[in-house]
């Protein structure tokens, strides 16, 4: 037997490593396998929703379909039960993401192998499966998506329009899957408030490319990280085997920008989020100490990088000690700083106090203290966007820096100079399309232009 284990944690002190201490704890599950939690939301009335998979068929969990189900629990403030659901069919359901909706209801995605019972429209081996539910459970919606292949999402978000993005990995390259370049891609999948798909785009090259985390950003497109071993099609600088990779995304779903930041080693983000100052905090894992990692602490530790909007590295830390120590949930707090969650075997290092094997590992980050250069302050725009012509960079502030503009392949298709608070910018000999506006000063930030 193996419970879902669940903690609401209380934090003492906001600066440093604070300490936290245990307000509740639950074991929830039956007597055959209830796997590790995936996610939990915070709800409006002040409980939690939680999703992971379960073969049980009694003790908390009612109605299992065959094999795992995607099991949903709806618990209130203090971690009682209030209602929990089984959801699937005769084969494997394992629900990965879940997040509270503006209507109360839910929004759960992960992956499905079946093709009966609630599950229906499968596409093929396994499928994202994206199932809407209302406040008290029951489906309101359901959509299998994907091809003949494997296709599994990791991560989904309701979007400013009331639809969805989700996110995480596709080897298929047919029924709603296309362009797919090797192996498995990155497949972002738009849906309307229904559950029919907007749009769709694979991203990646010819290696194993795998979408852990998609988040809307403020101007409507999305960020979206994982892990890549690609170093060719849409991947480029790769540092060795696979590496963190971050791709910012258009409302479309066309690249503006994409980074690869890693060691030599095996290198993967699981949660990424856009910060106040519309920077980027992502954490994951890192094998090595070379490459953009640095502080490691022995075998796998927990990775907690800042991007700048230019996408530069503005601070990197590596967290844990001499064991194996995994980040799996990032988000900035209220005062600045970020707590992290993830596991841990070590008991050196950073981590303290570890109970036996693997761990829970919760760590507070203190706010930055360094300040925040005057350049990203500034109101930094280009305008018209869309554009069919030309379009004009202007600054509140007078800019003197080269510029270049960067097609969606990386490749360099104009350059130039600014030189005061605006510039104007003709791009009426290049193709339809999304432009990244990258300059020499790299405190500025990178700006996206669309031509049409």
């Amino acid at each position: 037997m193996k419970r879902i284990l669940l903690l609401s944690l209380l934090l003492i002190s906001s600066f440093g490593f604070g300490q936290v201490s245990i307000e509740w704890q639950k074991s929830l599950g039956g007597s055959s396998y209830d796997w590790e939690a995936r996610s939990i939301d915070q709800t409006t009335d002040g409980g939690y929703i939680v999703v992971g998979y379960s073969t049980s068929t009694d003790g908390d969990v009612t109605g299992n379909n065959g094999y795992d189900d995607y099991w949903v629990v709806k618990l209130d403030a203090v971690g009682n039960i209030t209602w929990e659901t089984s959801l699937g069919g005769s084969g494997r359901d394992l629900a990965y993401s879940v997040q509270q909706t503006t209507d109360g209801g839910y929004i759960v995605a992960g992956e499905s192998q079946s093709n009966d019972g609630d599950v229906a429209g499968n596409n093929g081996s396994y499928d994202y499966w994206v199932v809407k539910l209302d406040v008290s459970g029951n489906i309101t919606w359901q959509t299998s998506l994907g091809g003949s292949l494997d296709d599994k999402a990791t991560s989904i978000q309701q979007t400013i329009d009331g639809g969805y993005i989700v996110a995480g990995g596709s080897i298929s390259n047919d029924g709603n899957v296309t362009g797919n370049n090797g192996d498995f891609d990155y497949w972002v999948v738009k849906l309307d408030a229904l559950g029919n798909i907007t749009w769709q785009k694979s991203l990646g090259g010819s290696g194993q490319d795998y979408a852990r985390s998609i988040q809307q950003t403020t101007d409507g497109g999305y960020i979206v990280a994982g892990e890549s071993s690609s170093n060719d099609e849409d991947v480029t600088e790769n540092n060795g085997m696979d590496d963190c990779w971050v791709v910012r995304l258009n409302t479309s779903g066309n690249i503006i920008w994409q980074k690869s930041l890693g060691s030599s080693g095996n290198d993967r983000v699981y949660s990424i989020q856009q910060t106040t100052d519309e920077s980027y905090i992502f954490a994951g894992i890192s094998f090595f100490n070379d490459g953009d990692v640095t502080g490691n602490n022995g075998w796998e530790d927990c990775w907690v990088v800042k991007l700048d909007v230019a996408r530069n590295i503005s601070w990197q830390k590596s967290l844990g000690g001499s064991g194996q120590d995994y980040a799996r949930s990032i988000q900035q707090t209220t005062d600045g700083g970020y707590i992290v969650a993830g596991g841990t075997t070590s008991n050196d290092g950073d981590v303290t106090e570890n109970s036996g094997l693997w761990d829970y590992w919760v760590v507070k980050l203190s706010p930055e203290t360094s300040s925040v250069n005057e350049n990203k302050m500034l109101k930094f725009s280009a305008y018209p966007n869309p554009t069919t012509k030309t379009f004009k960079i202007s600054s509140d502030n007078v800019i003197n820096s080269r510029f270049k503009i960067i097609d969606v392949q990386g490749k360099e298709v104009l350059s130039g100079n600014m030189n005061g608070k605006e510039q104007s910018i003709d791009i009426s000999e290049l193709s339809k399309g999304v432009y990244s506006v990258v300059f020499d000063n790299s405190e500025l930030p990178v700006l996206s232009v669309i031509k049409e």
